[in-house]
């Protein structure tokens, strides 16, 4: 099986600083790297060292043709990204020492993907195949489409976050993981255009209900992360406790090897732990996309929990 993931790639300027400045302030960092980043390219590279097919659709420009060999090299299939004469995205992430980030983000090729040549691809489809996507690209409501027209499975990380977009498109979805901030934000989508969320304690539960989500994974940073399912079915995946040194990517990360672990044919409850412990090496390492782990390396680490 193979996951098409129409997703952005971004390159990675990330400084260390002891803190993040305030308003006016003049900031000296503690160090700098240049690396491959972007949601989509994070998300790729994570179901590639999960043991997935996974095909990378999106753009760069071809002055920047290292970043397409470090997905390449990952074990990503990058045939289908595109060259572009718009300068690739890229992102200035400052990672403060308590490991928390934040990024300012330039979309870049991201927003100029050629979609007629996009969708193109998903004719390779097989059965049991699985789209994936996010919300850093354009076309997202035609690509969509289009594999619903294929037969295909819908994997959609809302983030960042925009109420049209997501509204439009989790009618057809199969998986939906958010953060608790775009879970929240969700929400109040919902209540402000659709049907009232009238439980706050239980609004996971409606929106699967709402949507005919299969999947809602909703994760939590430090807290863990829950699922919810049909049937009322529902995970608290506590976190697995670890020196935090950078929380940039681990959301993605947690992502790839979720939906790898579905694909798979794991159990729900399999597939949180697998995700979890994979985020949880993640944040033990710099950068993002170069700091996903491999499956081995999630295996281990979790066995490593049983001793």
């Amino acid at each position: 099986m193979t996951v098409f993931n129409l997703g952005s790639v971004n390159i990675d300027h990330v400084y260390q600083v002891p803190h993040f400045p305030a308003p006016g302030e003049t900031l000296a960092t503690n160090g700098y790297m240049r690396t491959l980043g972007g949601k989509g390219a994070n998300q790729s590279i994570a179901l590639a060292r999960a043991g997935s097919t996974v095909r990378h659709i999106g753009a760069a420009n071809p002055a920047d043709q290292w970043i397409i060999d470090d997905i390449k090299n990952a074990g990503v299939d990058v045939t289908a990204i595109q060259p572009s004469k718009t300068p690739t995205g890229h992102a200035i992430v400052s990672v403060a020492d308590s490991g928390e980030n934040q990024i300012l983000l330039f979309p870049g090729a991201n927003q100029a993907i050629d979609m007629a040549a996009a969708i193109a691809v998903l004719d390779d489809n097989e059965d049991g195949d699985w789209v994936l996507l996010q919300n850093e690209t354009n076309g997202a409501s035609a690509f969509v489409a289009a594999a619903k027209e294929r037969g295909l499975k819908i994997a959609y990380s809302a983030a960042p976050f925009g109420a049209d977009i997501a509204l439009g498109l989790l009618p057809d979805c199969d998986l939906l993981i958010v953060n608790e901030g775009e879970a929240a934000a969700l929400v109040n989508a919902v209540g402000n255009a659709l049907k009232p969320i009238d439980n706050q304690e239980n609004n996971g539960a409606q929106i699967v209900e709402q949507f005919g989500l299969a999947h809602l994974v909703i994760t939590k940073g430090g807290d863990g992360a829950e699922y919810i399912g049909q049937h009322n079915k529902t995970i608290q995946q506590q976190p697995f406790s670890v020196d935090v040194v950078d929380t940039t990517g681990a959301g993605d990360c947690f992502y790839g090897f979720f939906l790898a672990a579905i694909m798979a044919g794991e159990t729900a409850e399999t597939a949180m732990r697998q995700a979890s412990a994979a985020a949880a090496l993640q944040v033990t390492r710099n950068g993002a996309a170069e700091a996903i782990p491999s499956r081995q390396d999630m295996i281990e680490f979790m066995a490593a929990q049983l001793t």
